[in-house]
């Protein structure tokens, strides 16, 4: 990883990031060490916008959280908060790279409306004659292997996932905690640089749907839980899926009781507030309309 990188991290923050994921420091980069990193991470990693909506809310110029690898980890060490893709993507591609992985960013789209721009970043490993994808969104506990037939699979009932060529892309079927029936993420390229992971980051600041209701997922034991448009919601081991409304004194105390994370981030927390739609969107020019 060149000097110039702005995921750069020291040795010493690597060293506390690994004990805290209950890898030791010496670990070889290799098929079983991926996916020990990675289970760990799904668990103890959370994908969420806290940071995030606190940064928007107070209308901060700054970078947005977690822009920097060492600012992620340090927020996640001292707060257990993690990040949105770009985010998370980008530290997770800087740890492996530090512990001798031959990593990549990845750029793809979350097809939750067809002909979006690409709007989603992820991660790809490289080990011998072998890819992998572990993904900091979607959380699927086993690093993936990318097969030449592009047809694969995760069988699990909470996080499982389908893999297959469309066109010539790389396609994964998943469940998003909203849309338990799942939908799709279509991966455009890899090998990205951190100028555009940063840049496309930063676009997502005047408008994302992670700006404005709180939302959180990771894996515990064989379930995946998570919140999401008011809701507490867990992906159960047998594949169902309870849902829970819950009021913003709810939502604070599962992030800080089932997320672990501080009193005094989630002091900061705003409280959610409703979404309005993409600006430039079908949507957006109606209500403007009237």
């Amino acid at each position: 990883m060149p000097a110039s990188d702005a995921h750069l991290l020291e040795r010493e923050l690597v060293k506390r990031v690994l004990e805290r994921l209950g890898i030791p420091l010496e670990a070889e980069p290799t098929t079983e060490g991926l996916r020990r990193v990675y289970a760990a991470w799904c668990e103890q990693v959370p994908f969420d916008n806290v940071r995030k909506m606190i940064h928007v809310h107070s209308r901060s110029t700054l970078k947005l959280p977690g822009s920097m690898a060492a600012d992620y980890f340090k927020d996640w060490l001292h707060h257990g908060t993690g990040g949105t893709c770009w985010a998370g993507a980008g530290a997770l591609h800087a740890l492996l790279s530090a512990m001798g992985f031959h990593t990549e960013r990845a750029l793809g789209t979350m097809l939750v409306a067809p002909d979006l721009a690409p709007n989603h970043g992820s991660v790809l490993v490289r080990i011998g004659h072998e890819n992998f994808l572990l993904d900091t969104s979607i959380l699927h506990h086993e690093p993936l292997l990318m097969l030449k037939s592009w047809e694969t699979c995760i069988d699990h009932p909470a996080w499982g996932i389908r893999c297959y060529d469309r066109g010539g892309r790389w396609h994964i079927q998943w469940r998003p905690l909203h849309k338990p029936d799942g939908f799709e993420c279509r991966f455009e390229s890899f090998g990205i640089s951190d100028d555009e992971y940063q840049a496309r980051y930063d676009q997502t600041r005047g408008w994302s749907p992670f700006n404005y209701q709180v939302c959180a997922r990771r894996n515990c034991g064989d379930e995946v839980i998570g919140l999401a448009f008011g809701n507490f919601i867990k992906f159960r081991a047998d594949g169902s899926v309870i849902t829970t409304p819950l009021d913003d004194a709810g939502r604070r105390r599962v992030l800080i009781e089932d997320f672990g994370m501080s009193q005094e981030i989630i002091d900061l927390l705003p409280p959610d507030s409703p979404t309005p739609p993409p600006p430039g969107s079908r949507t957006a020019a109606n209500s403007q309309a009237r």
